[in-house]
Order: C-alpha cells, then sequence, then structure tokens
C-alpha cells in the first residue's frame, strides 16, 4: 500500500475504534488546557489532571497564576515533574498572554507560538480540542510512533512528521486525527510489546521497527 492508502485506512478504522477520540486532559477553559499541556511534558496525564483538579480552584485564570507565590506554585506542581521549569513556564506564560492578549487565549498558530513555553504541538492541542480548528495536526511521541510503524513517514522530527500527515490526511479530519493516533499509541500501539494481535490496523500496517514477539 502507498502511504495515501494506508493513511485513509488507518482513518476510517481510527474512527470505528475511536469514535469520540479526544485529547484526555480535563479542562473547562482553553487557557486551563493550555495550562494542562505544558503540565503534561514528560508526564502522564491522569497524574496532570490530578494536579489541576486543585490547581484550577486554588489559581482560576491566567492573573492568579501570574500573581502567584514562585515557591508555592513550586510545590502545587512538583508531582509533574521538572517543576521548576514548569512553574516558570506557566508563570510566564501568563504574564506574556496578559500582557499581549489581554489574558484571552489567541486562535492562531502564530500568535500561540509567541506566548513562552508553547511550541506547535501545544499550539495544536488548545486549537484542535478547544477551538475545533483544524491548525495542524497534534504530534506526540505516540503519534511519531504510530506513523513510523505505519510507514505514513520517514522522519524523525516532529514538525517534519505534521507536514507530511498534513499531506496525506484532509484537513477536515484533522482534530480528529491527532486524539486518535495519540489513543492508540498509548493503548495498542504502545512502544513495547504492541498489541499487534488485536490491532484494527494489524492487516494494513507494514509494522516497520517493530521487534516479532
Amino acid at each position: 500500500m502507498t502511504p495515501a492508502q494506508t493513511a485513509k485506512a488507518t482513518l476510517a478504522r481510527l474512527h470505528a475504534a475511536h469514535p469520540e477520540a479526544r485529547y484526555e486532559l480535563n479542562w473547562t477553559t482553553p487557557f486551563e488546557l493550555l495550562v494542562a499541556t505544558i503540565l503534561a511534558a514528560q508526564c502522564t496525564d491522569e497524574r496532570v489532571n490530578r494536579v489541576t483538579a486543585t490547581l484550577f480552584k486554588k489559581y482560576p485564570g491566567p492573573q492568579a497564576l501570574a500573581d502567584a507565590d514562585t515557591a508555592a506554585l513550586e510545590e502545587d506542581l512538583k508531582p509533574t515533574g521538572f517543576y521548576k521549569q514548569k512553574t516558570k513556564s506557566v508563570q510566564t506564560m501568563s504574564r506574556a498572554l496578559l500582557k499581549d492578549f489581554g489574558g484571552e487565549v489567541p486562535r492562531t498558530i502564530a500568535e500561540l507560538t509567541t506566548l513562552p513555553g508553547v511550541a506547535r504541538k501545544t499550539a495544536n492541542v488548545v486549537l484542535n480540542t478547544a477551538f475545533n480548528l483544524p491548525s495542524g495536526i497534534i504530534v506526540d511521541t505516540h503519534v511519531v510512533r504510530v506513523s513510523q510503524r505505519l510507514g505514513l513517514t520517514k522522519k524523525k522530527k516532529p514538525e517534519d512528521i505534521e507536514q507530511e500527515l498534513m499531506k496525506l490526511v484532509p484537513q477536515a479530519e484533522w482534530t480528529f486525527f491527532g486524539p486518535a493516533m495519540v489513543l492508540h499509541g498509548r493503548y495498542t500501539c504502545t512502544a513495547r510489546k504492541p498489541q499487534c494481535g488485536t490491532c484494527p490496523l494489524s492487516d494494513v500496517c507494514p509494522k516497520i521497527g517493530v521487534d516479532p514477539a
């Protein structure tokens, strides 16, 4: 199969397997999703959700986080790992959001990525998920792995992989495809011992780089 054929088959089967695919971080506002996505670096969504359940009540919005006592915020974020850097990222982002955008999360990649600590993947998570805008395709470690195993790309950098996927997947499907691929990589096409025997993509997947069981 060509990459285009594989992508078409993958999309159809992901719709069947994950019809309500969504990013698994909990949020009620675009700002909360932005903060949660920053905290999710090198941390599980489950742990981030436990932290943000109380964090967003204690700091309800960008002004509260911008003004927060740094040492206290570090303690709050400690369970997510790399808490000193994440505290700095969240506070500098909040201050820039207030200064440059009046505290409102912008709706374009170009504007979002001017915020400290916000790269393209984080921006896509917010735009795809909070605003349902097909700004691009979310590419995290799961999407990188699944895309390479399926033969959809030979690239290694997330930015390059995203560009290739955007050529293979219709734009109207971008907001679904990213979260669905994340879920597939998290629960089926895992880094170690992928569940090829029960995978809905098994017969269209060349299993590139997968060690035989």
